[in-house]
């Protein structure tokens, strides 16, 4: 934007953990602005992860998951004297934390089980594991910006 920055809006913490970070995931896998379907989906992915790992929070295994599938750097395309060059550049901490929470939902939607809350609930598991689909996004990532390390170069 040219003129000035967009203000940030402020989030509300979720009624149950009290948790702003909560109350963003839940924004995110929310379609047709059924907020109270999205929290009910994540509330019950939470009571599952209750259940399949006893000797934490759901909650900390769900930020645990998050932080593993948390890219550090990311490849953006750049034209230089017609060539395409994928140069690997450092993301923000806002675009971290979405591409996260973006890629969690996608791939737990893709997944197989019967309910959303169970797609999710293992989804969660597998990336706190450091495995899933996710998590290997993520890895991926990190590779292809190792690729094409030699182009940082161009990064201005």
């Amino acid at each position: 934007m040219r003129r000035r920055q967009a203000k940030k809006h402020t989030i509300l913490p979720d009624p149950k953990y009290k948790d702003v970070l909560v109350t963003k995931f839940v924004n995110n896998m929310m379609m047709h602005g059924k907020k109270s379907v999205s929290f009910k989906i994540f509330y019950d992915a939470m009571d599952i992860i209750q259940t399949k790992v006893e000797d934490e929070a759901p909650l900390d295994v769900w930020k645990k998951a998050l932080t593993n599938i948390t890219p550090g750097v990311e490849v953006r395309s750049r034209r230089v004297g017609g060539a395409t060059f994928q140069i690997p550049t450092p993301v923000r901490d806002s675009r971290k934390q979405s591409l996260a929470m973006s890629w969690l939902i996608s791939f737990a939607r893709k997944r197989n089980e019967k309910t959303m809350a169970q797609k999710l609930a293992a989804e969660i598991i597998a990336g706190s594991k450091e495995e899933g689909a996710a998590y290997k996004k993520k890895e991926d990532m990190h590779r292809m910006a190792e690729a094409n390390k030699a182009f940082s170069h161009f990064r201005f």
